[in-house]
């Protein structure tokens, strides 16, 4: 008599819990209020990035206008990055979709449907269901952890080239402002260089290196924001999806590189 008792106040224990994921969990975990630091730390990001292309491409534009082709290859370059700017500013709305999306399917399907598998376990014995909802319980985990995790490691790498990535906004900026300076200025009969010469205090070499240092800055800015945006990612939900076939024991298969057949 005290066994299908016991069976039932459990199975009744696991109803209410997953009664308390569907109602309770899912409004708490997706929704943009919970996950306030990291969608800060998100939009931070991409404002950042923004920042990037927009002076990238104000300093590709004010770098065209420079007579004859003293600065074009520079300027494609920096039109070219500008434009790449938009696959990391995707990656990042991405991220904040997944914040709110893995916690409501982790709340509102995944868990609930553990528990009832884990109450037709204590009904029916069969060990198959009690190991599925096992997995379906550390698979939702693993999923809802990943882009928080991702945003934590992504935002220890930045803050080590946050200094020189403002430094390389503000010396695009500063270079474009300059050059439509000079462009703009029209109270004597100097050239361009000239000008631009006279009011940076610069020489031609000193002009020039400074064109392709803003350059380089501007790549190495934009493969660490390609970096922590795109490829960290990437990483932790690789290992977490490791980690899942760790401790559920089961073979996930990866994507791996076909290899030709060798005929003899």
């Amino acid at each position: 008599m005290n066994r299908p008792l016991n069976k039932t106040s459990k199975s009744i224990t696991l109803i209410i819990c997953a009664l308390v994921s569907i109602l309770i969990l899912t409004p708490i975990f997706s929704s943009p209020k919970t996950h306030w630091a990291t969608i800060k730390r998100l939009d931070e990001k991409r404002e950042t990035v923004l920042k990037l292309a927009a002076a990238s491409a104000g300093a590709s534009t004010a770098i065209t206008v420079i007579p004859g082709d003293i600065g074009t290859p520079i300027a494609d370059k920096l039109a070219d990055i500008s434009s790449y700017f938009i696959i990391i500013i995707c990656a990042i709305y991405l991220e904040k979709y997944l914040l709110t999306i893995t916690g409501g399917l982790t709340f509102l399907f995944l868990v609930p449907i553990a528990c009832l598998l884990t109450a037709l376990y204590l009904w029916t014995s069969r060990v198959s269901l009690k190991r599925l909802a096992f997995k379906l319980v550390v698979f939702g985990l693993a999923v809802f952890i990943a882009v928080p995790f991702s945003v934590f490691v992504s935002d220890m790498i930045e803050k080590t080239y946050e200094a020189s990535i403002q430094e390389t906004i503000k010396q695009a900026e500063q270079t474009t402002n300059e050059i439509e300076d000079s462009n703009n200025d029209t109270s004597t009969d100097e050239t361009w260089v000239q000008k631009f010469l006279r009011k940076t205090k610069r020489t031609y070499k000193q002009m020039t290196e400074g064109f392709e240092t803003m350059l380089n800055n501007m790549i190495e800015a934009f493969a660490v924001m390609i970096v922590t945006s795109c490829l960290i990612p990437i990483v932790v939900l690789w290992f977490f999806v490791w980690l899942a076939k760790t401790i559920l024991n089961v073979d996930i298969p990866l994507p791996r590189p076909r290899s030709r057949a060798v005929r003899q």
